[in-house]
Parts: C-alpha cells; sequence; structure tokens
C-alpha cells in the first residue's frame, strides 16, 4: 500500500467517525501545515477559534496534487460544514464539487469560485508587498534587492510587482531582480532551491531578498542569514526564524479567513470578500525581533505610505488586474 493511500485510508476512518456532528474544516495545500507560512498561518486562525470556544474541527493535509477532489469530497460527505481550503489550486475543484453539496459551505482563500455556497477570500498582497518593498529599499546599502516567488503564477507576480513598487517609491535607482522557484505545485515545497537563489541574488549585488514561496522560503530566508544579508518573509510573522537577519514579513492574514469562517459556521456569508490594508488583511510586521532593523525614520516613512494607500492617494497597481507591472 502506498503513502498515499495509507494517508487517505486514515483520513477517511477519522472523518467517518466525525461525521455524526457537523465540525468546520481545513484542507491545507501543499507544503503541510507547519510550512511556518500560509498553511501555518491557516492553521493558526483554527487553534484560535478551538481555543476560544472549545470547538472541534477536522483537518486535512494532501500528500500530493492528485488528492484535492478526494480530499474535499470525504469531508463534505463527512458533513463537516463549512469546509474551507487553502490555495488558489483548489479553484477548478470546488467548481465542479459545491454544487453537488448545495447545503455545506465552502471557503476558499487566494481564489474567486462563483458558487453561491462559496465564500471567496482574496487579499491585496500588493499593498503589503509594496511596504515591505520600501523597507527594503532603505536597508539596502547597495541598491539592489531581491524577489524570490515560488510558483510561477499572477498571484505571486502579484506580490512581486507590489514589492517593486514600493523599492521604486523609496529609491528611484534601486534595481530588482526577480526569480521563481518553479511552474509547478512543487515550487512551494523546495527550500534547497530557494536557498540557491538567493545565493545567486546575493552575488549579483541583492542584500535584502523577500521570499512569496511557502515553505520555499525557509531555504531563502537560510540562506540569506549565512550569506550575511537581509531577508524578508511572507503571510505568517517569521521575524523570529534568523534573529536580526529577517527585516520584516509580510504578514497576510490567513489566520483571521480561517477563523471568521470557523466563527461564522454554516451560516456563513458567501460572495467574494476582500482583505485590504485598510482591513487589516495585510501588513508588514515589526516587533521585538527586528525593532533595532528599522529606524524611525523608515517605520515613519512606511506608516505615512500605509496611510495613503488606506486614503486612496496612493494607488498600488495589482498586477492580476492585466499581468502588467509598472516597474521593473
Amino acid at each position: 500500500m502506498t503513502l498515499t493511500k495509507l494517508f487517505l485510508g486514515a483520513a477517511a476512518l477519522a472523518l467517518a467517525a466525525g461525521a455524526a456532528c457537523a465540525e468546520p474544516a481545513l484542507i491545507f495545500d501543499l507544503g503541510g501545515k507547519f510550512d511556518k507560512s500560509f498553511n501555518e498561518a491557516a492553521y493558526a486562525g483554527a487553534e484560535r477559534w478551538a481555543k476560544e470556544t472549545g470547538g472541534t474541527y477536522k483537518e486535512l493535509e494532501m500528500q500530493s496534487e492528485a488528492q484535492r477532489e478526494q480530499a474535499l469530497r470525504r469531508l463534505a460527505e463527512s458533513g463537516a460544514n463549512p469546509i474551507v481550503m487553502t490555495g488558489f489550486a483548489f479553484g477548478d475543484v470546488l467548481n465542479a464539487v459545491a454544487p453537488e453539496y448545495p447545503t455545506t459551505k465552502f471557503v476558499i482563500i487566494d481564489a474567486v469560485t462563483e458558487q453561491p455556497n462559496v465564500r471567496s477570500v482574496v487579499f491585496t498582497e500588493e499593498q503589503g508587498s509594496y511596504l515591505t518593498g520600501m523597507l527594503a529599499a532603505m536597508a539596502s546599502k547597495s541598491g539592489t534587492v531581491g524577489f524570490i516567488g515560488g510558483m510561477d503564477i499572477p498571484l505571486i507576480r502579484k506580490f512581486g510587482c507590489g514589492y517593486a513598487q514600493g523599492v521604486k517609491a523609496a529609491n528611484p535607482g534601486a534595481k530588482v531582480l526577480t526569480s521563481f522557484t518553479g511552474t509547478t505545485p512543487s515550487a512551494w515545497n523546495d527550500p534547497v532551491k530557494g536557498g540557491e537563489l538567493a545565493k545567486a541574488q546575493k552575488s549579483q549585488g541583492a542584500d535584502v531578498i523577500y521570499a512569496a514561496a511557502g515553505a520555499t522560503g525557509i531555504g531563502v530566508l537560510q540562506a540569506a542569514a549565512d550569506e550575511g544579508i537581509l531577508s524578508i518573509g511572507v503571510d505568517s510573522n517569521q521575524n523570529h526564524l534568523h534573529l536580526g537577519q529577517v527585516l520584516t514579513s509580510m504578514i497576510k492574514r490567513v489566520d483571521n479567513a480561517v477563523y471568521d469562517a470557523f466563527k461564522d459556521g454554516g451560516e456563513l456569508a458567501t460572495g467574494v470578500q476582500v482583505l485590504d490594508l485598510a482591513h487589516e488583511g495585510v501588513g508588514y510586521a515589526l516587533d521585538e525581533n527586528n525593532k533595532d532593523l528599522i529606524t524611525p525614520e523608515m517605520k515613519a516613512a512606511v506608516d505615512a505610505a500605509a496611510e495613503k494607500i488606506k486614503s486612496g492617494e496612493i494607488k498600488v497597481h495589482d498586477y492580476m488586474a492585466d499581468n502588467t507591472c509598472p516597474v521593473e
């Protein structure tokens, strides 16, 4: 019996045991719930709900891309409600499965699925990335900074474009190097490749590198620390991973999206929910782990820009609007 079959067999038994009562459920994307980034943020939201309410929830960690539909169907058949899934890659599968379970509410994070029983949660990653880009430009001594994305898709280019806009806003003469780990879902879980790309960017002069690559980003942050340059984390607050060498993290409140969905339960409102800077859906992390890296002048400049983004005075271009970026 393969590892995948063992995993799904155990999952099926666990789900069958809980089918009698409607519990919320969470499916993690590839990379696993302890990727210290996107999935782990989702896990934190579920755990916060469980601790506050005393409730329980089902969870599934996929072992391969082929498990998406099977995992979603098994949770729906178990009576889980609502079912939250992390990642745009669930979009096509959810579009097919959701109509078959009209009384079940589904929540997809990072994609829009137009079904009457689906809540689609999207974020303005470009706004949070703009702020980290400003910090990168102000912290850089070489005038060259880097961006390493995971899978080369419009969503991740959205991070990179927002970052580049922030870099250029703070230093119009700065250079931004851009790399991606790959073009398949395995790009989210390849820390060795992430480390190699970070070292390559450092050799080209980058002294601050922003990673938006899921578990792959752990390799980027590690390599940056090893090479004596700064890094920028993503999704979860990763400032603590390499003390004094993670400049900041672009916070994406996936935890809030999961927490709110579990709290709303099977009666949650459907449709598209946009979590932007004004609604604290994104931002940058400042804590005891990086306070010595960000000067009062840097903080003042970034906070002023944040207020202008919230008011609409600064409009950060969204790459996904037209698949173009106004800066390189």
